[in-house]
């Protein structure tokens, strides 16, 4: 067991398995707990390996299968050059075919959510449910957010040419452990997980690459959205209630509120004192909402 999966495996005690799937001459990784269905698929943000599913793994794993998945190029999957959005839509439609158990419950974070919608879209035989959490949005990409990309790059850069990106990273590691475990041991694991998940240019690229492809697709995403339709089935967004000046968060929020709207069977909820990674910042609103569609899933009953 790789050092990412340690560290997830100590993080979801009862029991962690990792898995792979071959795409062509690459692979894709993934760990797993829990058992019985519906299975749920964790998909994660830009730039950003399965590892962030911690803080809700375990909860999840007590009532169902959860799958935790790194994209191509993230955490300990292989990189997929050059990096495409029709390619990551294939990936995780892949992904769902083979370890999804038929259909599955699919929650998407941020870009993961973006992801999770457009393989809705595509494939509405492979969804049971849907939960999206912050999901970004075509329609939101205000030129503070664009300027903030910039200004966060260049530092980064600056600390690679100089020799100093590791001990960065590692220090700021360190302080991500503490706020996640009391247990010295985890702690080394989580950090040293988090050091493999930046240890390959490959993933810098891919998480630089990643950021991009939201802004570059907007229009086609745009047109997609107009003439496509979510599945019936158990849809719920989560909105972050802070991190954003008010004006940015009520665009965001009332276009996360939108989505919802559109499905035959969907819920918005605003989770209070909630930051843009709202399964760190307020994990039990995420358990609830995954498992709440699970129960739905298993009832064949919907959110109203």
């Amino acid at each position: 067991m790789d050092v990412i999966a340690q560290a997830m495996s100590a993080m979801a005690p009862g029991g962690l398995r990792s898995h792979e799937l071959a795409r062509g001459q690459r692979v894709l990784r993934w760990t797993e707990a829990g058992s019985g269905g519906p299975t749920v698929v964790l998909e994660a943000a830009s730039g950003t390996p399965g590892l962030t599913w911690t803080p809700v793994l375990s909860t999840i794993a007590e009532h169902t299968r959860v799958i935790a998945y790194d994209r191509a190029g993230l955490g300990a999957s292989d990189p997929a050059m050059p990096v495409t959005i029709n390619s990551q839509v294939d990936d995780l439609t892949a992904l769902l075919s083979h370890a999804g158990g038929g259909t599955c419950v699919l929650v998407g974070h941020s870009w993961g959510g973006m992801l999770a919608q457009l393989v809705a879209w595509a494939h509405p035989e492979l969804m049971a449910g849907l939960v999206l959490v912050d999901p970004a949005h075509e329609d939101f990409q205000p030129w503070i957010i664009r300027a903030a990309e910039s200004a966060l790059t260049w530092p980064s850069r600056l600390r690679r040419a100089t020799g100093s990106a590791e001990r960065s990273l590692r220090e700021q590691a360190v302080r991500e452990a503490a706020r996640k475990s009391d247990d010295p041991r985890v702690q080394n694991l989580l950090v040293e997980a988090e050091l493999a998940c930046n240890a390959h240019d490959y993933q810098r690229h891919t998480s630089a690459a990643e950021s991009r492809l939201l802004r570059t697709h907007a229009p086609a995403v745009r047109q997609l959205r107009a003439r496509s339709e979510l599945p019936d089935v158990p849809v719920v967004v989560l909105s972050a209630s802070r991190g954003l000046p008010k004006g940015m968060r009520t665009r965001w929020t009332s276009l996360q509120a939108r989505i919802a709207a559109t499905a035959v069977s969907g819920e918005h909820i605003v989770v209070p004192d909630a930051a843009h990674y709202i399964h760190e910042s307020r994990p039990e609103a995420v358990t609830t909402a995954v498992l709440s569609v699970v129960d739905l899933v298993r009832g064949g009953r919907t959110p109203h």
